[in-house]
């Protein structure tokens, strides 16, 4: 058991909390990261096998380094994405301790700082940073009672298909998790059903330029702020197979059938809200309002970028959409598993200080909390579109380190000395008549 003292603790070993070592390293703070498990040990163990990223490599990267082993408009696998951090860690010499879980923050009774207590020992800290990130606890919505005659488990659970039951699925969710996984068990010869909820479903790509260039051009990246009541919307986007636009109708024609969003349960019966068209539609209007942008991009700038017209063609509306579904006894439809694709929640029960409100939301502004010497990196929005995205942590961390040296100049300053005290000091006080 250690006990010790540094200047920061960051506390996550995944891409926020490398950022962080990063910037706090070239500005030569004394500090360490602690990790509870592996270096982004989420991209290992918590996400299916056969995930990759949601951004081109030449995106979703520190601007530092590129992916070695990734081409740059290819999308990076979980494992790839793993692997990169792991070398960037070495890259920065990043002091990264992996095994040591942090349980409690406290401040230091009667002087700055905090006690940060560990697996590994006591360790004093005048900054805290709690960079673990937006995926910290699974939600499964509380639908489905647990004795229910059917399994369930949330995406953050799936590995494969052929970890399931045999019968049928449903996967609850249309963002990026949900829509993958729904896609993966139908190629696998599954029937799966997908209820869908509201979203926003960008164009993977547009006129030759990814989507992830055209939020870029259109400064939709930098938006400082969701729109109301946008906070948490479903973004419905995929790199997987190469990289393709979500389309639900594609996807119905497939085989899935789309069911509205998923609202109760009672003697396994599940019921489903009359939105569904409602819902596709809304993803509709915000695709076709990014390609209106992008043309109209395109001839302000005068750029030669290929027109590409097919893009707004739209299939036939499927029967699941004409007529939906709105009701499903689970056990005569065959549905043996429900996959939960519904998100997370944050996890700062370790965090025993006033940083929070009532609902348990860090009360902060761009990373730096209410609560003095603390800070929180990793989330959605915290400064912009993009901070929860690889490239953007690493901005919104350099940020973060700019207010830790803010800070600890104020901590290190101290005032001259008057002409009288110089005096007293020298012990000449009372010398001159």
């Amino acid at each position: 058991m250690s006990n010790e003292d540094v200047e920061v603790v960051v506390i996550g070993g995944g891409q926020a909390g490398l950022a962080m070592s990063e910037h706090l390293g070239a500005q030569r703070v004394s500090h360490l990261v602690l990790e509870r498990d592996r270096i982004a040990e989420r991209w290992r163990t918590e996400r299916w096998d056969s995930l990759v990223a949601n951004g081109p490599a030449w995106h979703d990267r520190f601007p530092g380094m590129e992916f070695s082993d990734v081409a740059p408009d290819d999308f990076a696998t979980k494992d790839q994405v793993a692997q990169y951090f792991e070398s960037y860690a070495r890259k920065i010499d990043a002091p990264i301790r992996c095994g040591v879980e942090v349980t409690e923050v406290r401040r230091r009774p009667g002087r700055p700082g905090f006690h940060v207590e560990t697996t590994d020992g006591v360790i004093g800290a005048r900054f805290v940073v709690a960079a673990t990130g937006p995926f910290q606890r699974p939600v499964i919505p509380p639908v489905v009672p647990a004795d229910a005659v059917v399994t369930q488990l949330h995406s953050s659970g799936y590995r494969n298909p052929e970890q399931l039951a045999e019968g049928a699925v449903l996967v609850v969710g249309a963002g990026s998790s949900g829509v993958q996984i729904a896609d993966e068990l139908r190629r696998a010869g599954r029937r799966v059903l997908l209820s869908v909820g509201p979203h926003e479903r960008p164009p993977r790509s547009y006129r030759s330029r990814d989507f992830c260039w055209w939020l870029g051009v259109l400064g939709l990246w930098d938006a400082d702020a969701p729109p109301q009541g946008a906070e948490h919307v479903t973004i419905a986007v995929s790199g997987a197979h190469g990289g393709r636009t979500v389309d639900f109708r594609a996807l119905a024609e497939s085989g899935i059938e789309l069911l509205g969003l998923t609202s109760a349960y009672q003697d396994g019966v599940l019921t489903f809200a009359a939105d569904l068209r409602a819902n596709v539609a809304h993803g509709d209007a915000n695709y076709l309002a990014l390609l209106d942008a992008a043309d109209a991009y395109v001839e302000r700038h005068g750029l030669d970028l290929p027109e590409e017209p097919q893009a707004r063609a739209t299939r036939p509306d499927p029967a699941c959409l004409t007529e939906p579904v709105l009701s499903l006894d689970l056990a005569a439809e065959g549905i043996t598993t429900i996959v939960w694709a519904t998100g997370f929640a944050a996890d700062y029960d370790w965090l025993h200080v006033d940083a929070f409100d009532e609902a348990g939301r860090p009360r902060q502004q761009r990373g730096v909390s209410v609560e003095s010497g603390v800070y929180f990196l990793g989330l959605p929005w915290l400064s912009r579109r993009g901070s929860s995205f690889i490239w953007g942590v690493w901005h919104d961390a350099k940020y973060v380190a700019d207010h830790i040296m803010t800070q600890r100049r104020y901590l290190a300053y101290a005032p001259e000395p008057a002409p009288g005290d110089l005096r007293e000091r020298a012990g000449l006080t009372g010398a001159i008549r």
